[in-house]
Parts: C-alpha cells; sequence; structure tokens
C-alpha cells in the first residue's frame, strides 16, 4: 500500500526527475497487483520507465532479457521469496551490480539486517509514502550512474594512461570521495531512523512495564500478609479451603511470586540496557562535534552484534574480552565513529568464522574464538585496538583494504566500502589514524588513534 499525498507535496520530486532525456528502467517484483499498480503509477509520473513482474520466477524470467537500473522487490512472495531472489540476483555477474530496494511490512532489525547482508541498497517498510519512494529511487539511480562513470572513467585510464594520467587520477579520486560520501551518508541515515524508531518504540512500553512493577510487588506483598493474617486468626480452615490450598501449592506460590516479580523487574532492566545502547547507537552527528564517551559507542555497537556473537551449532559463543582504561570524553561525531567500530567488528566476527570453517567444536573449544576490545590514554591522544584470532591477512591484503571496493569476501557479501570509509572518518573528519597489523593465521589487530 502507497500512502497518497496531494500533488503539490511531491511535485519538487516530480519535477527533479521529469527532464531525464532517457527514463530509468524499474523492475517492481510484487505479487499485490494492487500495490504493484499504484507503485508503477508513481513511477511513471514521476518520469520513470517501470515493469511489474507478479512474482520471483517471472522476475527472473524478465532479467535474462532485460537490464533494469534498478529493482523494487517484495519480501513476502508465494514461491520464491524476495530474499532468495535476491541472493540469485547478487550471484549472477549480469545482474549482481542492479542496485536492488527491498520492500516489505517485515519490519524488525534481523529482516532489515538480512536483506542488506545479501546484497540490497535499502529497504523500505510498507505502507510507505510516495515522496520516500521516489526519493529513495533517486539516490540509488545517482549512486548507479555513479558507478557506471567510475567503470568509464577507468577503461579510459587504461586505454589513455600515457597522456592523461594525473587529469583522470584526480577525477577518479574525486568521484570516489564523492561516491563515498554519499553511500556513508544514506546509509547511516537509514540505519539510525531505523535504530532511533526501535529504541523509541521499545520505551513507551517499557517504562510501563518497569513502573508497574514496583506497585505489583507491593501489592503481592499486601496480599501475602493479608492471607497470613488471616491464616494466624483462623487456623482451622474448611475443608475446601485446605484442598484448594494443597491443589495450588499455596506455600510455594506465595514464595514464588515474589521471585517472579524479581525476575520480569531485572528482565525489564535488561531491555532498559538494550534501548539505551541503541539510542547511543543511533546519536545523529551535527555540524560541530560533541562530547562522547568512546567505552559507550563500543558497548552499543558490541550490544547490536550480540546476535552474531552467540553460539550455535557450528561453534561455541565468541568470548568479547574488554580492557577500558579511564578515558576524558572526546569531541568527536558519534555516528560516524560508531559505524567505524560496527564495521570493525563485524569484519572480526567474518574473520573467526572463515578461520572456523574446517574446524570441529571440539577444537574450537581448546582455542576459543576472541574478540579483544581495549582503550589506552597517551599523551595527546586516545587508543583504541580491536583484534581478533580469526584467520588473519597476507601482507599483500593489508596494502589494499583502505582501498575503495578492494574485498576479500565472496561475490555479493561485501561492497569493498567499509574498511575505505572507516579509513575516511577516522583520517579526515576526526584527524586521527587507522592502522592494520596482521598475519596469516594470527588474527587481525586495527588500531584507531584519535587526538584530544
Amino acid at each position: 500500500m502507497i500512502t497518497k499525498f496531494p500533488p503539490c507535496s511531491i511535485q519538487l520530486l516530480y519535477s527533479m526527475v521529469g527532464n531525464m532525456t532517457e527514463p530509468n528502467l524499474i523492475l517492481i517484483v510484487d505479487d499485490n497487483t494492487t500495490s504493484a499498480r499504484l507503485l508503477f503509477d508513481v513511477l511513471e509520473k514521476a518520469g520513470y520507465q517501470p515493469s511489474i513482474a507478479k512474482n520471483g520466477e517471472e522476475a527472473l524470467h524478465q532479467l535474462e532479457t532485460v537490464s533494469p537500473d534498478l529493482i523494487l522487490l517484495d519480501v513476502i512472495m508465494p514461491g520464491i521469496d524476495g530474499f532468495e531472489i535476491c541472493d540469485r540476483i547478487k550471484s549472477n555477474p549480469k545482474t549482481k551490480d542492479i542496485p536492488l530496494i527491498f520492500m516489505s511490512a517485515l519490519s524488525n532489525v534481523d529482516d532489515k539486517a538480512k536483506g542488506l547482508k545479501l546484497g540490497a541498497v535499502d529497504y523500505i517498510t510498507k505502507p510507505f509514502q510516495q515522496e520516500e519512494v521516489l526519493a529513495r529511487v533517486q539516490i540509488h539511480l545517482k549512486l548507479r550512474q555513479q558507478t557506471r562513470q567510475l567503470k568509464e572513467l577507468n577503461e579510459q585510464l587504461e586505454q589513455r594512461v600515457a597522456e592523461r594520467t594525473a587529469q583522470l587520477s584526480r577525477s577518479l579520486n574525486e568521484l570516489q570521495a564523492a561516491q563515498l560520501q554519499l553511500i556513508q551518508q544514506e546509509k547511516m541515515s537509514t540505519l539510525g531512523q531505523l535504530v532511533s524508531g526501535i529504541g523509541h518504540e521499545i520505551n513507551n512500553p517499557l517504562n510501563s512495564i518497569a513502573g508497574n512493577i514496583a506497585h505489583a510487588e507491593q501489592y503481592v506483598q499486601d496480599l501475602i500478609s493479608h492471607l497470613q493474617l488471616y491464616q494466624r486468626y483462623y487456623p482451622d480452615p474448611v475443608s475446601e479451603i485446605v484442598q484448594d490450598a494443597e491443589e495450588i501449592s499455596l506455600p510455594f506460590l506465595t514464595t514464588d511470586l515474589a521471585k517472579l516479580l524479581n525476575t520480569m523487574k531485572v528482565a525489564a532492566d535488561r531491555i532498559t540496557h538494550i534501548s539505551r545502547s541503541l539510542r547511543t547507537f543511533s546519536r545523529s552527528d551535527h555540524e560541530n562535534t560533541i562530547e562522547l564517551q568512546i567505552q559507550d559507542g563500543l558497548d552499543s555497537t558490541l550490544l547490536l552484534l550480540q546476535h552474531r556473537l552467540k553460539a550455535n551449532s557450528h561453534r561455541p559463543a565468541i568470548q568479547i574480552v574488554r580492557d577500558y582504561a579511564e578515558l576524558p570524553s572526546i569531541a568527536c561525531f558519534p555516528g560516524q565513529l560508531n559505524q567505524v567500530f560496527m564495521n570493525l567488528l563485524a569484519n572480526a566476527i567474518d574473520a573467526i568464522e572463515e578461520s572456523n570453517r574446517d574446524k570441529t567444536y571440539a577444537e574450537i573449544l581448546e582455542n576459543p574464538n576472541q574478540i579483544y576490545v581495549e582503550t589506552e590514554l597517551k599523551d595527546n591522544s586516545i587508543a583504541i585496538r580491536i583484534r581478533d584470532n580469526g584467520i588473519g591477512m597476507t601482507e599483500t591484503v593489508q596494502q589494499e583494504i583502505f582501498k575503495p571496493s578492494f574485498t576479500t569476501k565472496p561475490v555479493g557479501k561485501g561492497t569493498g566500502l567499509g574498511l575505505a570509509i572507516a579509513h575516511q572518518i577516522i583520517v579526515e573528519k576526526h584527524g586521527g589514524s587507522l592502522i592494520c597489523n596482521s598475519a596469516p593465521g594470527k588474527g587481525t589487530e586495527f588500531t584507531i588513534e584519535l587526538p584530544l
């Protein structure tokens, strides 16, 4: 379902795309005929050239002969679902570079993370608004166009390297910097809104639960006290009351009820901690830096990655070893720093998973998977070290990791932009340094230094 708006409220977006000489081809994959048709009309009116596939099989068939500029893909469909279709598209060399946006009523973090991990560039939650759809379509088409421009410039660089090396190198670097900035802003904006929204939605019912538990404890204690008072003055109740007390295990019930409420209170406190961490992670950056306790950003990021650290059928839990020094608050851009922490920690988990590939559960237990997170206060700076005991990297790979589009991950599993963006954030935005130290089979350590 698409939310309707008055024509004047979306006139600006229509005018921005109305002057295109060659309409962009957009493939809509949705089994809901009404939703697909409404989306078709919105895109056509905005100057695009949309087409519709009613299911996954039809979409894959169309992609054999047509190469759209963008794919809008529903998740829940009969037959092949959206995640499987995305995986097939990203595994095909002919279609892997086509930007894909998921559309679904599924709004939990795991579903969105799964979609982005499969290679989607964005995730729009239904019901959505015309303005949102057009804005996101436009920015990803721009990114698609810039990617093609980069490819063309690379081809020209190979043909005219002797006479135009310096000029083309400058143009290439400028385009790469612009692309990195656009990708960073869009992804962090999407992730920040998502996480902030979840934290806000949790907060209201959580406050209600936490506030009422204290009253519930008092009420229960009052009822138990009243029951005990009744038993003191009327110690010989009728047989029916005696029988009912035995059936409900009255002594156990009065003791366990207090324990049950305490367990609920502990759970509510845990959810409060999670909500606070979500808000910490999703802090919006401003034009000027703001003060931040570095360990708060590290802890909130680790909490968001907790689902990847837990034990599973293939390996025990990945141990997190924290060694935090007493640090002063530091002026920085918190959202961007959290993005760096997320990338480095996720890469550490990937490296550990890769090192576990040929090991048994017992072998991993003997040499546990570990990630060390350390902070240190120096004379004029602070250091953050993130170290894993994963597969490690060769010297050759280390020399390439901060270059845009370089990745050692399989096709569809990584863009090669994460470390490049992390390096840009630390070095250019914060005036610090990001250094990698690794060896095959010995793990990897990234050291971030930020000036005080």
